[in-house]
């Protein structure tokens, strides 16, 4: 008889495991999946093309109903999970009979950051994180009205773009002095700024939010230096923090995530984490990549064989803005490091090259971005490229070993 298998959030991480096992122990388990969005499971980095119109809600979801039938995966959607009885081995669903389990698989990922400043409560405030949210934000677009984003990291990069496309009148404020400084170093986020604002949508760096005011609805926003945007709408897309709720008040051990091994078990025995709600050796990544190799391991694990997670190479390959960026590893460069640039503001085009004791450790590209995941899988061997150093600014296709 198959062992029960829970897995607890229906979004990327959860389908990319489904997926994983499928092809690893499929028969072993009977695997269903619990989410609380009420639809299938859909690539979120996708939503801002949603929200600007360049796609349609259903063709962002990620396997089709067919394909989770195909495998005898359950899948029960539109059910918050309220509980897990850890001695019990049983979920608690909203409003629905209990859930028993075997193994459990914890991928309840993240929830969008309110700033705690007066009138964030007011109606018109909203977050930019899940499909509900693009489905409100539409409506808000529709009306062609004045919107502040608040956050100009991927998050609030996202909802402005989208919204901008969707016929508003945008203003994106970020408290730092660059945008996306987790990512970019300076010059590569000035023309980040200068091609988004190429867009219609006004940046103001620097920018605290003070306050939100209105009277029943948002009418403006205040900032830290005294001066007030009119604003009809504010969305807040200023980051994310690990959805750790239900681990929690089951006793699981949680810091900033719920915390994991090398195995993605969690503090109690046959309970995983993998994605956005997990922490791993002190780390909670917040990408999509880094969610998929944790997949990857956590199958062959569940599937009975060796494998170990050992961190991942952080890495950003997306169109922010409809601007394609790419950032990997070192890419501020650590003290005796080397960089090469190429800085061509009037193409729109930035690439940074960081070098170590002889091996590619950092990449910023803006632009053009055709070889990232080369200079990606570059950095991740650590392999030394002496030989190609002189061309390898140009791509993949330039950089062939010279002769001897």
């Amino acid at each position: 008889m198959s062992e029960p298998l829970v897995i607890v959030g229906n979004g990327m991480a959860a389908a990319k495991l489904a997926e994983e096992l499928s092809q690893t122990v499929l028969g072993r388990y009977a695997i269903a999946v619990i989410g609380e969005e009420p639809r299938l499971a859909y690539n979120r980095v996708l939503l801002s093309s949603v929200l600007a119109g360049e796609a349609a809600s259903h063709e962002i979801e990620l396997k089709p109903a067919a394909w989770w039938r195909e495998r005898g995966v359950t899948l029960k959607y539109g059910a918050r999970v309220t509980g897990i009885d850890v001695g019990r081995r049983e979920l608690q669903i909203e409003n629905d009979e209990n859930v028993a389990f075997s193994r459990l698989v914890l991928a309840t990922g993240s929830l969008p950051l309110r700033l705690p400043v007066p009138g964030a409560d007011l109606p018109g405030v909203h977050t930019f994180r899940d499909s509900r949210d693009t489905d409100v934000l539409l409506a808000l677009a529709a009306k062609k009205g004045r919107v502040v984003v608040v956050g100009g990291g991927l998050l609030g990069l996202e909802a402005a773009y989208g919204l901008a496309r969707a016929g508003a009148k945008v203003t994106l404020l970020h408290l730092m002095d660059r945008l996306m400084e987790r990512q970019l170093d300076a010059p590569a986020a000035a023309l980040l700024k200068s091609l988004v604002a190429r867009k219609g949508i006004e940046v103001l760096l620097n920018a605290s939010t003070a306050s939100i005011h209105g009277n029943g609805r948002v009418e403006g926003v205040e900032l830290a230096d005294g001066r007030r945007l009119a604003a009809d709408a504010v969305i807040f897309a200023a980051g994310i923090r690990p959805n750790v709720t239900l681990a929690k008040e089951a006793g699981l051990a949680v810091n900033r995530g719920i915390v994991v091994d090398d195995a993605m078990q969690t503090s109690a025995p046959g309970i995983f984490a993998l994605g956005e709600c997990a922490e791993h050796r002190g780390t909670c990544y917040g990408l999509v990549e880094p969610a998929y190799e944790q997949a990857r391991v956590l199958a062959q694990h569940l599937a009975g064989r060796k494998a170990a997670y050992g961190g991942s190479v952080v890495s950003t390959n997306l169109k922010v803005s409809g601007v394609s960026v790419f950032s990997a590893g070192d890419f501020v460069g650590a003290e005796g490091s080397e960089t090469i640039v190429l800085n061509d503001a009037r193409r729109g085009i930035y690439k940074k090259l960081v070098i170590a004791d002889g091996r590619l450790t950092g990449a910023v590209l803006i632009g053009e971005t055709r070889d990232a995941l080369w200079y990606r899988d570059l950095i991740r061997s650590r392999e030394p490229v002496a030989a190609i150093r002189t061309e390898m600014m140009f791509g993949r296709a330039a950089a062939r070993p010279r002769a001897a």
